[in-house]
């Protein structure tokens, strides 16, 4: 092999490296619920329910979709204090699959990206797995990929399983009623 294309090859996997370094964030959560797999999937999508888990972020909906469960197409903007300071992120219903999938995107706000795949499954028995993939990734670059590393990682992926375990709490319990009997 020439040194040219020693040289070529050693380029190629620089880029491939920084392709991966400058990368999203990947945060997976697994939990099993003792309840049916659309009360799950509903309760998930449920604005009061998102609410009630982040309550200590003062985080309001305050545009869209400001009640109820949202579905494809909606939106909603969010506004909580996150590090000392008030954000905004704006995100939408990006693809719909009830009751086992859904995503949501983030439209706006003060990631350089975000996205949230949510997936149900009945397990044999009956009992429902609710998987989370969630990417993420900040803006600035290489200062952004610092942050990520350092502090974005561990409290996204506390805000995750916080949701989460309020979502479990809720299907568990007879709490499920009081945020969808009524919403047929």
């Amino acid at each position: 092999m020439s040194d040219a294309e020693n040289r070529s090859r050693a380029t190629l996997k620089v880029i491939d490296a920084a392709q991966k370094v400058y990368g999203m964030i990947e945060l997976h959560d697994i939990v099993v619920i003792q309840a049916p797999l659309a009360r799950c999937f509903d309760l998930a999508r449920s604005i009061e329910v998102h609410l009630l888990g982040n309550t200590h972020w003062g985080e309001q909906a305050t545009a869209g979709t400001r009640t109820g469960l949202i579905g494809m197409g909606e939106q909603v903007t969010w506004r909580a204090r996150h590090f000392g300071v008030s954000q905004e992120l704006t995100s939408a219903i990006t693809a719909f699959d009830p009751p086992t999938y859904f995503q949501d995107t983030m439209l706006r706000g003060a990631f350089r990206s975000m996205q949230h795949d949510h997936h149900f499954r009945t397990l044999d028995d009956g009992s429902t797995e609710m998987r989370d993939d969630f990417r993420f990734s900040a803006p600035l670059g290489p200062l952004g990929w610092i942050a990520e590393r350092l502090v974005l990682a561990r409290y996204m992926r506390n805000l995750l399983a916080e949701r989460n375990a309020i979502i479990k709490q809720v299907a568990e319990s007879d709490d499920w009623k009081g945020y969808l009997e009524n919403l047929s």
